[in-house]
């Protein structure tokens, strides 16, 4: 059979291949983002019983009305802007369709998409499939006097054209682990009133943000929250990244033309899981105290780093850390992971990964991904594996 393949380039992610190499030898997984302990057993519990109370057929296209009048109601209540349940919020099916479904909708052949790189690898596949172009601007990589990744946003005001649909914006930023500040969301708005840019906010590590700062959300600003696609994601939120279900906001003529998409795409998301959800996020406390929770856990990895050769950089929100490796090995990131995975039992990520051309130079700052969305008793493991380096 003859065929023309959409998306040439892609092969197995990365996420796939080092996990895959990690079970391989048997190495502590430290490189794909997911929890190894399970979600609260209160939330469990909200499954079983919503599946004995008969929730097992469609719910509605747009997710169960009571997950989201909650959503609003925490939108609301923590960014001040309110979406109407009805028309403005879409429950996904995790956040990855709720990406793909608002690029769907509203890139069109030939349409010029702005993403800030590093960024993460579902953003330029799902703009090439609805025939756009990525347009990349890389961030100012860290330097010894600035030791973090740093927007620049006159670099991509400058790469906004007549020829530009949207902008895609993820933040707190897999894999830099950096927050917007209020200098941000000013330079933001400034484009925005500049260009009337349409903004993809991809928000799932909203609830992790640390050392007292707030997640300045782009509903926090009526202006960019006009402008925005908000995406989420309950899986990063409650530990079951497995249920895949996310969830987006967005003005309602904005939201209507994602739903055409989403309809035909999943049409909509499972009914027990969403019942759950909304029973379980009257709990405030449950999201409110995410981030002192995995703080703790990032201080932990942090702390055992600093006892090693790796240099450990500040995260300031996500549940990833990276660190530097220059004092260990003058290897290629990916060279790296792989060695540290098959030679020292701690499997990591690359952030030249997150780059579109991994291997050249620029891509490569010896910087390694750590996941601390882990068992305390897992940390202290790698750990001790990474003392010995």
């Amino acid at each position: 059979m003859n065929f023309t393949s959409k998306l040439p380039d892609v092969g197995t992610t990365i996420f796939t291949v080092m996990s895959q190499l990690a079970t391989e030898h048997q190495a502590i997984n430290l490189g794909q983002g997911f929890p190894d302990f399970d979600p609260d057993q209160a939330l469990l519990d909200l499954v079983t019983q919503a599946m004995q109370d008969g929730y097992n057929q469609y719910p509605p296209m747009a997710g169960v009305l009571a997950l989201r009048q909650q959503i609003s109601t925490k939108v609301q209540t923590l960014y001040g802007h309110g979406y109407d349940p009805d028309t403005e919020i879409t429950v996904t099916s995790g956040a990855s369709e709720a990406l793909m479904a608002s690029i769907l909708a509203f890139v069109q052949q030939g349409d010029e998409v702005v993403i800030i790189e590093p960024f993460y690898d579902l953003y330029i596949p799902a703009i090439q499939l609805a025939g756009g172009k990525p347009v990349i601007v890389p961030m100012l990589a860290p330097t010894l006097d600035t030791p973090s990744y740093r927007v620049d946003w006159q670099r991509v005001r400058e790469a906004i054209t007549s020829k530009t649909r949207m902008l895609i914006l993820n933040f707190p930023h897999n894999p830099t682990c950096i927050n917007l500040t209020a200098d941000d969301l000013d330079k933001l708005e400034d484009i925005v009133k500049e260009t009337g840019i349409l903004l993809l906010s991809d928000e799932v590590y909203e609830h992790l943000v640390f050392d007292g700062q707030p997640h300045q959300s782009l509903a926090s600003r009526p202006l960019l929250a006009a402008h925005a696609i908000i995406v989420s994601s309950f899986g990063k939120t409650y530990s079951a990244t497995g249920w895949k279900i996310g969830y987006c906001c967005a003005p309602k003529a904005i939201s209507t033309e994602i739903r055409k998409v989403h309809q035909f795409m999943v049409f909509t998301v499972t009914s027990p899981m969403q019942v759950a959800l909304a029973g379980y996020m009257k709990n405030e406390r449950a999201y409110a105290g995410l981030s002192a929770f995995y703080q703790e856990k990032r201080d932990r990895l942090a702390n055992g780093l600093a006892s090693t050769r790796f240099v450990p950089m500040h995260s300031q929100g996500t549940f990833f850390l990276l660190a530097d490796y220059s004092a260990v090995s003058d290897l290629p990131e990916a060279e790296f992971a792989r060695w540290m995975t098959v030679e020292h039992g701690v499997g990591v990520i690359p952030v030249s990964a997150f780059y579109r051309t991994p291997d050249a130079p620029e891509s490569n700052h010896k910087l390694i991904r750590f996941c601390f969305a882990k068992r305390d008793d897992t940390l202290d493991a790698a750990i001790e594996k990474l003392v010995r380096i």
